[in-house]
């Protein structure tokens, strides 16, 4: 079992998604392979957070992918910022045509 560590006001949940990410690494990367020097360890790492990221469904996702989750929240942070940029715009139209009275 994993230890939980905590911070020093003694709340483990602080701690709690590192410690489940590390933990993760650890018994899918790091234990199942040889890695022959800190280079390899590197680069074995660094494609295990891309399948980490990209390829793995995860438990507290609904077995969503990390990756699905983030385009999809960039999607509707693009919409909603078209959406403002269009009411500001229409906005400042109508404030203008307001002071331009003949």
């Amino acid at each position: 079992p994993t230890k939980i560590s905590m911070d020093g006001k003694g709340r483990c949940i602080d701690n709690i998604f590192i410690e489940r990410l590390w933990r993760s690494v650890k018994y899918e990367c790091i234990y199942l392979q040889v890695f022959e020097n800190g280079t390899e360890l590197y680069k074995g790492i660094d494609e295990y957070f891309k399948f980490y990221n990209t390829n793995r469904g995860h438990q507290s996702l609904n077995y969503k992918k990390p990756i699905e989750l983030y385009k999809n929240a960039a999607w509707v942070m693009n919409k909603l910022t078209v959406i403002n940029k269009k009411k500001k715009e229409a906005k400042k139209k109508n404030s203008t045509s307001l002071t331009k009275t003949p």
